[in-house]
């Protein structure tokens, strides 16, 4: 079975409320959806959320770079799926000039990769979840539903407190919390929300590369009596190397984010003892394949990782997303499916958004297990391009 045609769209997708953390404020959302057509008409569908400020794509820049890449040769006449999943594995796009870290192409990387594994995954019955067991055994663990964990972004004052108990009403047992926001004071906020919360709840935060070299030290010490138990990406990736020092200073476990984009990143954060968590996402890390060898990686250097997702990632990445985690072991944390909470077109005819305390069900496929509401797609696409056909 061949694949018969490659589409394209840029889709711009308003959220619900605005999205603020130290890095960037969101109102909206550009990703990149693409579709698979199998010769015998099968369809399958993959999404990819490019950030210029994590791994220097743009949706532009993401376009270009499938249209520029041999796809028809990469191609095969596949007979089984485990055909279908060598092909995606091997599949390279065109090379980027002043790429040396390797991950200016993994948002388009993961939608056409998705693509493919949808529709092959439709074709043979087969979900997306089978991937795990075939090319990582060593950390296949199927399970029958998976626990995600809420998150508190820029919240603060009367707005942060009811945050908090909502966290704590909905039932969720981890929580993460934005912190290195411009005019908020960290220290007041976790304060009033680990009141809120008790103690029995597992808080993280996410600085997103607001802190120093010369403050980051300071500023986790005076968060580390609210028990945290992770620190995400608290400095630039420019300075990430100065990290192997903080954390022996500072006895919190670092996890890298924007610092822990592909291999090159993985090889360099586990020989320079840089982080104790790596944060996987299928966008920023180039596909569910790739992160699953990065879990792997991390796994095999003594380290923990979390699944996290992109701010904007509709019903396509978050089903992506709940075959990772109900298919790998030893997840640390698990953000994604906020779907019907954040996003105002979730590009699905089914709601797989979590449940009452995080809970959500695996999806059971064949392919990624959902379906696309073609109309929803039309309403959001602001450009079209045929990679193929």
């Amino acid at each position: 079975m061949r694949v018969k045609e490659i589409i394209a769209w840029h889709v711009r997708i308003p959220l619900k409320k605005p999205i603020q953390h130290a890095s960037h404020t969101r109102t909206e959302t550009d990703n990149v959806v693409i579709r698979v057509t199998l010769d015998d008409g099968t369809q399958g569908f993959g999404e990819g959320v490019p950030r210029e400020y994590v791994t220097g794509e743009t949706i532009d820049s993401a376009l270009s770079l499938l249209l520029q890449s041999d796809l028809a040769a990469q191609l095969d006449d596949c007979r089984d799926f485990n055909w279908a999943v060598g092909m995606a594995e091997r599949l390279k796009l065109a090379p980027i000039v002043g790429d040396e870290r390797g991950c200016m192409g993994n948002g388009a990387r993961c939608a056409l990769e998705l693509a493919l594994l949808d529709a092959f995954g439709k074709h043979f019955h087969e979900p997306v979840s089978a991937v795990t067991q075939r090319l990582a055994p060593d950390l296949f663990e199927p399970k029958t539903h998976v626990r995600y964990s809420g998150a508190i972004t820029s919240a603060k004052g009367f707005k942060a407190r009811v945050s908090a108990w909502k966290m704590w009403v909905y039932g969720f047992r981890q929580v993460k919390i934005k912190v290195g926001i411009e005019g908020q004071n960290d220290v007041d906020r976790l304060s009033a929300i680990r009141r809120r919360v008790g103690r029995k709840m597992d808080i993280r935060i996410d600085a997103n590369e607001a802190w120093t070299t010369s403050n980051v030290r300071d500023r986790i010490l005076e968060l580390k009596p609210f028990g945290i138990t992770s620190v995400e990406q608290p400095i630039p990736h420019e300075a990430s190397e100065t990290l192997a020092g903080v954390r022996r200073d500072v006895g919190v476990p670092i996890m890298l984010d924007e610092s822990l984009c592909g291999e090159f990143d993985a090889k360099r954060a586990i020989i320079l003892s840089m982080c104790d968590l790596f944060n996987l996402r299928l966008s920023k890390c180039g596909g569910f394949i790739a992160t699953l060898r990065l879990a792997q990686m991390a796994k095999q250097a003594g380290l923990g990782y979390q699944l996290g997702c992109q701010v904007g990632e509709s019903a396509i990445l978050s089903a992506a997303g709940r075959h990772f985690a109900s298919s790998v072991k030893d997840i640390r944390y698990l953000e994604g499916s906020y779907d019907s909470h954040l996003v105002r077109e979730n590009l699905a005819t089914s709601n797989i958004t979590f449940g009452w305390g995080g809970w959500a069900r695996a999806l059971a496929g064949p392919g990624l297990g959902v379906t696309v509401d073609a109309v929803a797609l039309a309403r959001v696409a602001v450009r079209k391009e045929v990679l193929l056909g």
